[in-house]
């Protein structure tokens, strides 16, 4: 069912398990979120609404042809940072294990632009990777309001690609097989590419030696995978993206589809 909902019915969909949040974030209803108020800009700076970007990225997403699912957001910093995530599927899809979901971030007192992220949710376990990162292609400029739906269209538009990516990438880590040793070697060079930190290793080899779920008890690069998404539940939302991309990274390569 499509429950992306038009601009003048402000119900929330359903929310997403699995929402990252960090210490002095909380989550946020929809209304709570249009509620907070865009600062006045400078000469060189024009902040864009929270609103004005989920709306668009919601249109956008329609209009591409996704379902919306579910949502979440959260706010932090007075309201002034704002971080969404977004189940979304399409019809045709066949994979059903592991979801799609985009995350969309704003900020009002210049600590990132607006942007889009690639993601996967693991059903069984809700656990979110993001991948490659979407940028707009301004920043909050003098004519970004203006530009937002060519803006969003365009950030939208290269979801496609990077979700059909992301199912090869699920099918890879899956037949690939791994050992202990392997598992081993491949923490250290996580720590190494700031996938980790040293103090979450014991939390990795404890989820990957007995897995809190089922479905990753096949010794798989899929499944070490997931011991790591496991642990990074709670975590910061906003450096879950460096660390996704950077884990994706470790795992292509040892599957052939590093770039």
């Amino acid at each position: 069912m499509n429950l992306i909902l038009p601009r003048e019915n402000p119900v929330p969909a359903p929310t997403v398990p699995g929402m990252l949040l960090h210490t002095g974030a909380s989550t946020a209803t929809r209304e709570q979120v249009f509620a907070v108020r865009t600062p006045p800009g400078t000469d060189t700076w024009y902040p864009l609404s929270h609103r004005s970007l989920v709306h668009e990225v919601q249109s956008e997403l329609k209009a591409c042809g996704f379902h919306l699912d579910g949502e979440r957001h959260a706010l932090s910093h007075e309201g002034a940072r704002y971080f969404g995530v977004f189940s979304i599927s399409l019809p045709e899809r066949t994979q059903r294990d592991v979801g799609w979901v985009v995350g969309l971030r704003n900020s009002h007192d210049k600590t990132y632009p607006a942007g889009l992220v690639a993601g996967t949710r693991v059903f069984v376990c809700d656990n979110l990777a993001f991948s490659g990162e979407v940028r707009l292609s301004r920043k909050h400029t003098r004519h970004a309001f203006r530009d937002l739906r060519q803006l969003m269209a365009r950030a939208v538009g290269q979801l496609g690609e990077k979700f059909r990516k992301l199912d090869e990438r699920v099918l890879a880590y899956q037949g690939r097989p791994f050992a202990d040793m392997e598992a081993h070697d491949f923490v250290v060079r996580s720590i190494d590419s700031r996938v980790i930190t040293p103090t979450q290793v014991p939390d990795v080899l404890r989820e990957w030696r007995e897995p809190s779920h089922d479905a990753f008890q096949p010794r798989t690069l899929w499944s070490l995978f997931n011991a790591y998404t496991e642990v990074f539940k709670g975590g910061n939302p906003h450096t879950a993206v460096q660390r996704g991309q950077a884990l994706h990274g470790l795992c292509d390569a040892l599957v052939g589809l590093a770039s």
